[in-house]
């Protein structure tokens, strides 16, 4: 009997022992849990970087009046469009092919953006065995020091069967939107890069001009020796003065993809608008840069533009509070037609 009372005496001891050690161990690994938890918390999410909404922006078009389509003719490339008083100014490519060559730039003002009256050519072909013999094409403007500068490609050859061309960069000056326009005698500006493996040893083309910290930064695309145009890439080159001498950044290409420029001054930074050439993560985007060189993507982009300029209502002051464009020009061709222009509206995301 005693051993009986002595057995049931020391199972009850033992389990209670058993609870008393359970608890402690689950205690022990709370505890721990909470250690870990509060870790994490301080440390882990606390360094994280945290996720960055995409948001979407929506592009509409429209038609224009008196830059539109018309048989036979080509219109394309628009520059930035500025104001000059009371009136809008915009350059463009014109001439008989749809691929844009064998063209000379042309221009035209309006009133509204919307109904725009030609206003005739500005620059003609360069003279024969020139760097700019065989076309004319893709112009861009800045305003800088009471003058306007524009800034155009040009190859040496005529378009045609076995055509390569061998673009570069020139810029003309007048005291006046209106002209007369002269080149400088230090074209071209910018040529393609001598160093076949460069992303600009083949052509380089689409000036965009962007004023900022007391200098002139001259966005470009530039395409590598036995490259498609899918490879298309963007640098940029600064200058202290606006005809030039500029000079390639060391760390170009800046964006791997685009195959027109549209870049704008935006706050104290760079935006650049990108169309469906490049890498998928930045097809249809826009990007952003606050020094102009290393750039992020900020927004989705819905429907283009793919090769349009836009509207600088800043006209190239050197401001850090610069506002993003709103509207511009952009090409169009319907049912097979030769390319015109038509006018795009950016709708932002609240």
């Amino acid at each position: 009997m005693e051993e009986v009372k002595y057995n049931i005496e020391r199972r009850l001891l033992l389990g209670t022992l058993g609870i008393i050690f359970s608890v402690f161990v689950s205690a022990q690994n709370l505890a721990n849990t909470m250690d870990v938890t509060d870790l994490y918390m301080k440390n882990e999410l606390k360094e994280a970087p945290l996720q960055k909404e995409i948001k979407t922006v929506k592009v509409t078009y429209s038609t224009v009046t008196g830059i539109g389509q018309e048989e036979g003719v080509t219109r394309r490339d628009p520059s930035d469009v500025i104001k000059v008083d009371d009136l809008y100014y915009v350059w463009y490519s014109k001439g008989p092919l749809k691929t844009g060559y064998e063209a000379t730039v042309w221009y035209a003002t309006s009133h509204n953006g919307r109904n725009w009256t030609e206003q005739g050519m500005v620059l003609a072909k360069g003279k024969p065995g020139s760097w700019e013999a065989g076309s004319v094409f893709t112009p861009n403007i800045m305003v800088a020091e009471g003058k306007y500068w524009l800034f155009y490609t040009g190859v040496s050859t005529n378009y045609g069967k076995g055509f390569n061309p061998d673009s570069k960069i020139g810029i003309a000056v007048s005291d006046s939107p209106n002209g007369p326009w002269e080149r400088l005698d230090t074209n071209p500006a910018l040529s393609n890069s001598i160093d076949p493996e460069a992303f600009d040893s083949h052509l380089i083309d689409d000036a965009c001009l962007v004023v900022r910290e007391g200098q002139y930064w001259f966005y470009y695309k530039g395409r590598k020796l036995g490259e498609s145009p899918h490879y298309t890439k963007m640098g940029v080159a600064i200058s202290d003065k606006p005809e030039g001498p500029y000079v390639k950044y060391k760390g170009n290409p800046v964006i791997n993809g685009n195959h027109a420029i549209l870049v704008w001054p935006q706050t104290q930074g760079v935006a650049a608008m990108i169309g469906t050439t490049g890498p998928p993560e930045i097809v249809r985007s826009i990007l952003f840069s606050k020094d102009g060189l290393h750039f992020e993507k900020t927004h989705d982009v819905e429907k283009g533009p793919d090769a349009g300029g836009g509207y600088r209502s800043d006209n190239f002051t050197d401001s850090a509070n610069a506002e993003r464009i709103d509207w511009g020009l952009e090409i169009e061709s319907k049912n097979g037609s030769l390319p015109f222009l038509h006018r795009y509206d950016v709708g932002w995301p609240k």
